[in-house]
């Protein structure tokens, strides 16, 4: 077992606890095994404090698939789900998919979410090794996915994108740039974290 899932410094998480019914839903889209992603639950009711679930699956909309490209439209799934699903009003959602995402003027996004809203998306598909012709590594697997997980939801609760390499809201331009970076908030996105979820 890998260092990355033992420790978690004393106070990260507490602010944020203090939400009372703040929950996050994890929603499988298209051809997504949630048996395997259970490490995501865990990890981010640690980080945010809330109760996190898994919800049903959820079919790709087949109108957001590029066929010139072979890629969807993160935008138009987030769309699609808001329309879908009704959400509660301490509830915010995020959906899992494997297929691979883009994002018009970007050749690819590992992921999509509405700044201070209730949506995000983050796809699997380029966090596997598989997907550059390499053999599986299921721990590296699982923090990029804990960290694309949890940047887009830093997204959600209002916070952008931050210059500090090792600060999880940095922007991923590359997969290097999330194996370089961490799976925590820099301290100054932590303070600014906690702020915006307690001033709702």
């Amino acid at each position: 077992m890998a260092l990355f899932w033992l420790i978690i410094p004393q106070g990260l998480e507490a602010d944020l606890g203090g939400k009372e019914g703040l929950k996050i839903q994890l929603i499988p889209v298209g051809q997504v095994d949630s048996t395997q992603l259970g490490f995501l639950v865990s990890k981010l009711e640690e980080i945010f404090g809330a109760k996190v679930y898994f919800g049903s699956t959820w079919p790709l909309p087949p109108e957001a698939y590029n066929s010139r490209r072979g890629q969807y439209l993160s935008a138009l799934i987030l769309k699609r789900a808001r329309a879908f699903f009704s959400l509660g009003p301490d509830e915010k959602a995020l959906l899992l998919t494997d297929i691979d995402l883009y994002a018009e003027g970007l050749n690819f996004v590992f992921g999509e979410a509405e700044i201070n809203g209730s949506w995000a998306i983050i796809s699997l598909c380029r966090l596997k090794e598989s997907f550059y012709s390499r053999p599986e590594r299921k721990e590296l697997y699982e923090i990029r996915a804990v960290k694309e997980a949890v940047h887009e939801l830093g997204h959600v609760f209002g916070l952008r994108h931050c210059l500090n390499l090792e600060c999880v809201m940095y922007f991923s331009n590359s997969l290097s740039d999330t194996d370089r970076k961490g799976w925590r908030f820099c301290s100054r996105c932590q303070v600014l974290l906690t702020s915006l979820t307690q001033s709702r």
